[in-house]
């Protein structure tokens, strides 16, 4: 829908945490807090969530550490600070390894790096541009956005957009490891990435069509847990391939209900996907990053409820975070 757009990034709530147990966004709407700030709504959320609101955009952020500690309650995970400006979560695992999150003092993502035992560092998502300060607070709804025309696609389009409910697993690993369908100029920022549709367009997308969302609610029912077996093989693939790529977990509405609620429950259904599949099929959490656009993206063009709509798609997003062209 024109004007809107969906962002993430980790400005800490101080909202009061929310009982996992309660699924359903009418609960949700009694615990958020606002507050202005100049021309700005801003809103936070249970569960390290905050929306904002400037003009007729709405964006919204999260703290992805909160999934890690959901996803790895086995590990040892600290929070420490580095000089006066930096914060960093780090979660150790049985194995060994290290996976820290670096964010600012404003609690934004700089970015992600995987740490071995025997001492190699690996980053994986850097998300500030060199020689570009990140403005402080919250910046400004469109400071990310990249404009750049739509990407010309030239291959079929069922491989282009792979749905999964019709496709082999061959075909799923495919998406998962083809390379950009029209050049990359550099390597982009995640926020980049995530606020700026034609870029994420250069990467096939796989919709998840084999599960869907019940109205109201980011809760996946568990007969339909079993439904991400195939997406979880072909990630499984696409990672032994490579162990630093990362993929976007992108969730979605239908077109009703207000910009603050499709927002959120698109978030969090793009974060309990990325949760399962740790939890259940072993995917590394930090091979996954998610983000909410809310009813931006519509399936069904309707304007009334859809569940087709209420859904998760996912693409490949290594080659736009590393600036590269080949597979």
């Amino acid at each position: 829908m024109p004007g809107r757009s969906g962002f993430q990034q980790g400005a800490p709530s101080r909202a009061e945490p929310l009982d996992p147990s309660r699924v359903r966004i009418d609960d949700l709407r009694s615990q958020r807090r606002e507050r202005r700030e100049g021309d700005r709504v801003i809103i936070e959320e249970p569960g390290n969530r905050t929306i904002i609101r400037e003009g007729n955009q709405v964006i919204i952020r999260h703290d992805e550490t909160e999934r890690f500690r959901q996803t790895y309650r086995d590990a040892d995970i600290r929070t420490e600070r580095r000089g006066a400006d930096e914060e960093v979560t780090i979660v150790r695992r049985p194995d060994g390894s290290q996976i820290e999150t670096v964010r600012d003092q404003d609690g934004n993502l700089i970015r992600r790096i995987r740490r071995e035992p025997a001492g190699r560092e690996v980053v994986l998502i850097e998300n500030r541009r060199s020689g570009i300060d990140r403005r402080p607070g919250y910046g400004y709804v469109d400071e990310e956005v990249i404009r750049m025309p739509p990407p010309i696609v030239r291959i079929p389009r069922e491989e282009y957009i792979v749905e999964t409910e019709r496709a082999s697993e061959a075909d799923i690993v495919r998406a998962f490891t083809a390379p950009p369908v029209e050049r990359i100029d550099r390597a982009y920022t995640l926020d980049e990435v995530r606020r700026s549709q034609p870029l994420r367009e250069r990467m096939r997308r796989v919709d998840v069509d084999t599960i869907n969302f019940e109205f109201g609610s980011w809760d996946l029912p568990p007969d339909q847990i079993d439904s991400l077996r195939g997406i979880a093989d072909g990630l499984r693939q696409a990672i032994s391939r490579n162990p630093n790529e990362i993929f976007l977990v992108e969730g979605h509405t239908d077109a009703v209900g207000s910009d603050e609620d499709n927002l959120t429950l698109s978030d969090r259904r793009a974060e309990t996907v990325a949760t399962i599949l740790t939890q259940r099929f072993q995917i590394p959490a930090e091979n996954l990053t998610t983000q909410g656009y809310g009813e931006q993206y519509l399936k069904v063009n309707t304007q009334g409820p859809e569940r087709e709509n209420r859904r998760v798609t996912m693409r490949r997003i290594t080659p736009l975070l590393q600036g590269q062209n080949q597979q």
